[in-house]
């Protein structure tokens, strides 16, 4: 087959009106969005934008003629187009939501912004601080919503983590510790640290809402590779928290947890788990001094209390996202996961990947 009969040309057409519509939303109301991208993670982007109040998908682009097949049958009324420019040249189209491949976030989202066009882009935002601020200044510049994609602080375990920590439930954090492991799927483009810990950096800025102000990181590549496959990361506060991340595509089975050991409870976040996803510990300990001289004479007391699971939102945590995007262009409010959370959690890779290169050398981000 030739390659002219196996891409279609670009084309935009209408969109038939969807769940907005149904529920009652006025048309002229309505954000219509542009998807780049569907591979992977766009068809979801599709799927939860189609649903949620508000919002019409308008068109979606992918260089790969099959990956634009598999979406049309789904969703047959789709425009579909290989070129991404034509979305950012259709007046129609008021935000574009990115889901490429790291390395192209970028320039992608810069072509976007610079049409004055809202985006949500997939997590990192960029692949340097650099890239990122300059990312943030025109959207600024030029009055665009700038959103990226850290799906987890939509999810109701996030959102229980933060509440509890902000109530003071668990009193001072002491730690943050978190594991996300998996056989696979090893990334070409970049390495485990770049793929999995966007994820638990911007659920612990989120949740405990402080900076860290150093990194100090270990990796190595496996396999024959270039991309370090295994790592551990730890971030210094300018308190006595700390916190330790592991993330590693070269392990036997999945393990996605994290624990928060506060001065009078501690919390475990284990997403593996279908129903009882956060446990709340009243667990810890309490110091008795003697001489303060003798360090010998200190007493410990451990606290064992009762368990319990608090009552989660079971809502897909992506369509919560997609309906917050959306809320958020129609009544001009900053998003939750915006461009400055994004770049905090850019400036942490970046610095582990320095530490890396200095084996493990603390670095300072403040």
């Amino acid at each position: 087959m030739s390659k002219q009969a196996a891409e279609p040309a670009p084309r935009i057409v209408n969109f038939p009106r969807g769940t907005a519509e149904t529920l009652g939303e006025p048309v002229e109301n309505l954000v219509r969005i542009g998807v780049v991208g569907c591979g992977y993670w766009g068809p979801k982007l599709v799927r939860n934008f189609s649903k949620a109040s508000g919002a019409e998908v308008a068109a979606v682009a992918d260089l790969n003629p099959l990956q634009l097949q598999r979406i049309s049958q789904d969703y047959p009324s789709l425009a579909v187009t290989t070129d991404y420019r034509t979305l950012i040249d259709d007046d129609r189209i008021e935000a574009i939501a990115i889901a490429s491949p790291v390395a192209t976030h970028f320039s992608l989202t810069r072509d976007v912004l610079r049409a004055g066009k809202h985006v949500l882009v997939e997590k990192p935002l960029a692949t340097s601080v650099r890239e990122a601020e300059e990312l943030i200044e025109l959207a600024d510049r030029n009055n665009c919503l700038l959103m990226v994609d850290h799906t987890y602080l939509f999810t109701g375990a996030v959102e229980k983590m933060r509440e509890l920590v902000a109530n003071g439930e668990l009193g001072n954090v002491l730690y943050f510790d978190s594991t996300r492991i998996n056989l696979g799927l090893f990334q070409h483009d970049v390495n485990v640290v770049w793929d999995l810990a966007p994820h638990d950096l911007s659920i612990l800025l989120y949740v405990l809402d402080k900076k860290p102000v150093a990194v100090s990181a270990l990796a190595v590549a496996h396999a024959g590779t270039q991309m370090e496959n295994l790592a551990y990361i730890t971030l210094v506060f300018d308190d006595d928290t700390l916190a330790h991340f592991h993330v590693n595509w070269l392990a036997p089975r999945k393990i996605r947890q994290i624990i928060i050991g506060g001065e009078r409870k501690m919390l475990v976040f284990d997403d593996m788990e279908s129903n009882e996803k956060i446990k709340v510990y009243d667990k810890g300990i309490s110091v008795e001094q003697g001489d303060r001289q003798a360090v010998y004479q200190s007493l410990v007391h451990y606290r064992v209390g009762d368990m319990w699971a608090p009552r989660l939102d079971p809502t897909e945590a992506l369509l919560k996202e997609c309906r917050h995007f959306t809320q958020c262009i129609r009544e001009n409010k900053q998003p939750v996961s915006d461009g400055l959370l994004a770049l905090e959690v850019v400036r942490l890779l970046e610095a582990a990947s320095e530490s890396i290169r200095r084996r493990g050398e603390l670095i300072r981000v403040v």
